[in-house]
């Protein structure tokens, strides 16, 4: 498998916006957590507990790979990538922030289409994810499933039969799942009832983050909505769960919209067509401006206010092509912010273009 096409490949698959909902709905998780018998967690492990771990899963990755639903999937050790090539990882959610930050004795599984990425000796001993486009959190969950079931075949998990899978954090011990849905909200953010939606969002026991999970800020109107607990209920009870909440949420978020449109059309009309102007003509722009003015030009495309010919893939794959290490990746060097804000304002005009 071909690494070096996942890092200079903008696209993944999770971009698709054939997936249900994706007005709202950009892509749908399931994580699993597992950890490995008689291993300390990654936390308590040291070098050698880490690199034993990772022999034992280089072996089952050989099942995941003759899998036929399963691969191709390749398994790449972080410490033998670079700085960039892991926050280009990062920045296509394939791995998380920490586990770039920390490279010894990790690794991250990758298939060709991204839609199934395993962090090795992350927080647990595996973190296995399914993407999929749209809200399809049923599709991811089969695929993680799937997944686990291999190297489960494989594997010795650390399962207790009262408490189910034990994982570092107690509030993953149980099913060890994790659903979450990354939504588009600007509609719920300029009517000001954003907040009071999350607010009942965490009275319901679900969490609400940014765009690159825990400890992430939510730039772009991109919020990411998930379960807090995973001990009790079934995989399916939380992931309908889910589901439902979610589908609340979609809900006002269509309304909120509505309202923009029908009360205050021309000033809407104003700020979409601004946004698109600055982000096609523009020489110079940061990162930080480029998603807030991507979140209002999206919605401009979803709304039909802007119909002349740009896609919502095209506009999903600048969500990963504007950030900082991606950009860097394409130049072939590491860059000062005015020169990735450079280079920046000059591949947005490009796709624009397109």
């Amino acid at each position: 498998m071909n690494l070096e096409e996942i890092l200079y490949n903008s696209y993944s698959s999770w971009m698709d916006p054939s997936g249900p909902d994706s007005d709202v709905v950009l892509s749908s998780r399931v994580r699993l957590a597992r950890n490995l018998e008689d291993v300390a967690f990654p936390s308590r492990m040291g070098d050698e507990g880490a690199q034993r771990v990772l022999r034992m899963v280089e072996r089952a990755v050989e099942d995941l790979e003759r899998d036929p639903q399963l691969g191709p999937v390749g398994m790449f050790r972080l410490d033998q990538l670079g700085n960039l090539d892991r926050q280009v990882l990062v920045e296509k959610h394939l791995i998380s922030p920490n586990h770039a930050q920390q490279p010894r004795g990790r690794a991250v599984i990758l298939r060709q289409d991204e839609s199934l990425c395993i962090m090795v000796n992350e927080e647990d001993h595996l973190r296995i994810q399914s993407l999929t486009p749209g809200m399809q959190l049923d599709e991811a969950w089969r695929t993680a499933q799937a997944a686990d079931d291999v190297l489960e075949g494989r594997l010795n998990y650390a399962f207790c039969q009262r408490r189910g899978y034990l994982t570092t954090c107690p509030t993953n011990v149980g099913t060890g799942l994790r659903g979450s849905v990354m939504v588009h909200l600007p509609g719920l953010t300029m009517v000001g009832q954003a907040r009071q939606v999350f607010s009942a969002l965490g009275k319901l026991g679900l969490a609400v983050r940014g765009l690159y999970g825990e400890g992430s800020e939510a730039h772009g109107n991109i919020f990411q909505i998930s379960n807090q607990t995973s001990l009790g209920p079934s995989e399916e009870e939380i992931l309908r769960n889910l589901k439902a909440v979610s589908a609340q949420v979609i809900a006002h978020e269509r309304n909120a919209r509505r309202a923009l449109l029908s009360q205050t059309r021309l000033q809407l009309e104003d700020r979409v067509w601004r946004a698109y102007g600055i982000l096609s003509h523009a020489r110079v722009i940061s990162s930080e401006e480029a998603i807030r003015l991507w979140s209002d030009v999206r919605l401009g495309v979803d709304l039909g206010i802007i119909t002349d010919g740009i896609s919502t893939e095209a506009l999903n794959e600048l969500l990963v092509a504007t950030r900082p290490g991606f950009i860097q990746k394409v130049v072939g060097r590491e860059l000062e912010p005015a020169g990735r804000d450079a280079e920046r304002a000059a591949l947005i005009r490009h796709r624009l273009r397109r």
